[in-house]
């Protein structure tokens, strides 16, 4: 955390000189309370907020609760965005702690929400997979007076303090949109591939994202049947038995195939290893073997976001409330919905 003796150190005056310029008691030549002032202002605070966090000398813990993650996975950019902002607001007296769970294991889960109350945390930021367990973990959140805010997509509860991520529903109706314009005329079949999850189906966080797309449907293409196919996302073997399945009773003219989370390169991957061409298939989120899968034309869409970004924000935001008392602007922060194809995926940065 900076203090008096570092601004001092750097700006070649006293500490004395410092708390008269940090309080706004005078007695200091100009360009010496410049100095100090730029010093602050460079650190990432106002002068009154920093003289705040001098005088209280507290420091606060944000944990954030996310799924275990691998190289190249969603949750790994997520993770990088938290890691990030985390460091940034070590000069707030605000240290991140990073918490994850499994998120096929609602004992998991309530584990590392466990493990977090246990902390005392000063804030927390979460992203819910299981809905039950998660407006449990937040109850109790509000209940001890801890704010928290929701990431990556969020729950029908009022007490969170913000939200960082895509509007869900509305991403599922213009995934809807963008799998069926090409083909409006004649598609009777969509394959909707999804992941089997924990035993009991008690984590479904593409819920919205899966109703705003029926709803589409239902109102634009009444005609069109939407089929769950089911994968499992950690053997190839099972997936092309599922997929082939499904593909033998399936016209070359009706092979519209989408995903609602992040791993429609589980997809891609067999439709190149079968040499199935001319599918129409739309995706989410920026992975890099999703963008692989946009280049070579094996996935036709992918609605993006920036997690990283979206996580970053959500640190920053609760961490300037803990520290400063900073009112929040608005609650729900919703993110752009970017459209990428083979065409435009080269100038969409990671």
């Amino acid at each position: 955390m900076l203090t008096i003796k570092d601004i001092a150190e750097k700006a070649g005056v006293s500490r004395g000189t410092v708390d008269r310029v940090i309080h706004d008691r005078g007695n200091v030549a100009e360009e010496k309370r410049r100095k100090v002032l730029q010093i602050v202002e460079d650190s990432g605070f106002r002068p009154n907020e920093f003289a705040s966090l001098i005088a209280t000398n507290k420091i606060h813990s944000i944990f954030c609760i996310i799924p275990q993650y691998f190289p190249g996975d969603v949750w790994e950019i997520t993770a990088g965005g938290l890691t990030d902002a985390g460091k940034k607001v070590e000069s707030f007296g605000v240290r991140v702690e990073i918490v994850t769970y499994d998120q096929y294991s609602i004992e998991s889960f309530r584990e590392a929400c466990d493990s977090v109350l246990a902390h005392g945390p000063s804030g927390v930021v979460v992203a819910p997979m299981f809905r039950a367990g998660t407006l449990r973990f937040v109850r109790e959140l509000s209940a001890r007076g801890i704010p928290y805010v929701y990431i990556d997509t969020k729950l029908d509860d009022d007490g969170y303090l913000e939200f960082f991520g895509l509007p869900m529903y509305e991403s599922g109706y213009l995934g809807a949109d963008i799998l069926t314009q090409r083909c409006r005329a004649g598609i009777n079949t969509v394959l909707n591939v999804r992941i089997k999850r924990d035993k009991d189906m008690l984590s479904d966080p593409t819920m919205l994202r899966r109703a705003g797309f029926m709803d589409y449907i239902k109102e634009h293409l009444p005609q069109c049947t939407v089929r769950d196919v089911w994968i499992n996302p950690n053997d190839e073997d099972e997936i092309a038995r599922v997929m082939d399945g499904e593909f033998e009773s399936l016209p070359e003219n009706q092979r519209n195939l989408i995903m609602f989370n992040s791993r429609v390169h589980l997809v891609a991957s067999y439709l190149k290893k079968r040499g199935l061409t001319g599918c129409n298939v739309v995706g989410y989120d920026m992975l890099r073997s999703n963008l692989r899968a946009l280049k070579d034309g094996t996935v036709s869409f992918i609605i993006a976001q920036h997690s990283d970004l979206q996580a970053a924000n959500a640190v920053r935001t609760l961490a300037e409330y803990l520290a400063f008392r900073r009112p929040v602007a608005r609650k729900d922060h919703y993110s752009q919905m970017d459209i990428l194809n083979k065409h435009n995926c080269d100038y969409y940065t990671l």
